[in-house]
């Protein structure tokens, strides 16, 4: 069957944010483009931070009925109250965390290029599997998750998946036939308007 829906969006919140103004200008994107989940993404170990951070954009989300999920920290997900966890390390943990957080949690699984990892998640799992960088960035070891990747994946595999990393618009309009969702961060939250930003990206659907 023909995939002729478009891609739903990811959105990533950057790895550093300040508290006092990211939730408002969370909102703001929320209210104007439909959004599938929100990945919480914080750089920092600092578990106040993180319990401070969760709590104030799961109540943007939840009232606007958007899932919200957390990178890696699987303890913090039933304190916070959020929908799930995103996993950092490929196949490794998501039995792990499907057993922690139940049936009903999203679990979601990280695995840079590696169609093997992705397979390997899951068969473990996983609700969706994300692949990238799709674009060049000075971030990671200079392996890209290629365009071939997402075209296979979508024709052998059920899993969902996310296209995520170093994303332009045109790598948007090529990858958009062959991915179920866009992983957007960076790409948005650097311009001085968000939602124009996401606009221009989502333009190239």
């Amino acid at each position: 069957m023909a995939e002729t829906e478009h891609p739903q969006i990811y959105l990533i919140t950057p790895p550093e944010f300040e508290l006092s103004q990211f939730p408002n200008q969370l909102a703001r994107v929320l209210d104007t483009h439909e959004i599938a989940c929100l990945r919480l993404s914080l750089a920092t170990r600092d578990e106040d931070r993180l319990l401070r951070a969760g709590d104030a954009l799961r109540e943007v989300c939840h009232a606007r009925d958007v899932a919200i999920v957390i990178d890696s920290h699987l303890l913090l997900v039933e304190r916070l109250g959020l929908d799930g966890v995103h996993l950092l390390d490929g196949a490794r943990s998501v039995r792990k965390a499907r057993k922690e957080l139940g049936e009903d949690a999203i679990v979601g699984a990280f695995c840079g290029a590696s169609r093997h990892d992705g397979m390997n998640a899951g068969e473990s799992g996983a609700d969706y599997v994300s692949f990238g960088p799709v674009g060049q960035t000075p971030l990671f070891d200079g392996t890209i998750a290629a365009h071939e990747l997402f075209e296979w994946w979508s024709q052998m595999i059920e899993v969902p998946v996310v296209a995520e990393g170093a994303l332009s618009a045109d790598l948007v309009a090529a990858l958009a036939p062959v991915t179920d969702f866009f992983g957007i961060g960076e790409e948005i939250w650097k311009s001085d308007d968000p939602v124009q930003a996401l606009s221009d990206l989502k333009a190239a659907f």
